[in-house]
């Protein structure tokens, strides 16, 4: 393994979620929401720090309870157009962060809670394995669905043919939100969270599916968080 340098996480989480008021700090089995990624980046020998960007003070608070740092962030990148990547370079920036000098940045979304055990771990060595050759990595899962469009009200299928069985299908994968690790100068650079050579790492695990967005979504990952007994 090369050396790894500094890795840090920064777990983006602002207020004013409309669909699910209160979102990122909403009680999800027994903690904040936001608590399970701090939790879980705390973990991970490979991080050096971890940081919070956010707009909102109620959020900050509890990334701060849970023993994260925070980088406020400006309402121009709160809105609901503002991209994860501008807000993880806008934290880049901040002085606190910037005087680390991070080689890779660990982005954990709050609303994917759930994650296998040593998954971060698992993908920092994989990313350091063949960090000179790679922008980035990205966790992805195996598609099972038969994938398609619909076109002037005429069904397409994009992942595979009419009439063609599932196991001879070509594998097809999803980014499912659980990890991204980048190189910092990617971000800085390129104002991106991949560049142009991403590494999947591939997951297996009922988690994959979750991420929070509605009640509904709120509902079912409880449901699952308690079924497979994850480590919360």
């Amino acid at each position: 393994m090369i050396n790894p340098g500094k890795i840090i996480c920064i777990i983006p989480a602002r207020g004013k979620s409309k669909r699910l008021p209160g979102k990122n700090i909403i009680d999800f089995l027994g903690k904040p929401l936001l608590a399970h990624s701090i939790l879980a980046a705390k973990q991970c020998v490979y991080i050096d720090d971890i940081f919070v960007t956010t707009d909102d003070d109620d959020i900050a608070e509890v990334a701060i309870f849970y023993g994260a740092k925070i980088v406020k962030r400006p309402e121009e990148l709160s809105s609901d157009f503002a991209t994860t990547a501008a807000a993880i370079r806008h934290a880049l920036n901040n002085e606190q962060v910037s005087s680390l000098n991070p080689t890779a940045v660990l982005t954990l979304q709050p609303t994917n809670p759930l994650r296998p055990e040593n998954l971060i771990g698992q993908c920092v060595e994989a990313f350091l394995n063949c960090k000179n050759d790679i922008d980035s990595l990205i966790s992805v899962s195996i598609n099972r669905h038969k994938i398609g469009k619909i076109k002037d009200n005429i069904f397409e299928p994009l992942t595979y043919k009419l009439g063609e069985r599932s196991q001879d299908m070509i594998p097809s994968y999803y980014e499912n939100g659980l990890i991204y690790i980048t190189k910092t100068a990617i971000i800085l650079n390129q104002n991106d969270l991949f560049g142009k050579k991403i590494k999947p790492f591939v997951v297996d695990s009922p988690f994959s599916d979750i991420d929070i967005d509605t009640k509904d979504d709120l509902d079912w990952a409880e449901f699952i968080g308690k079924k497979y007994n994850s480590k919360l």
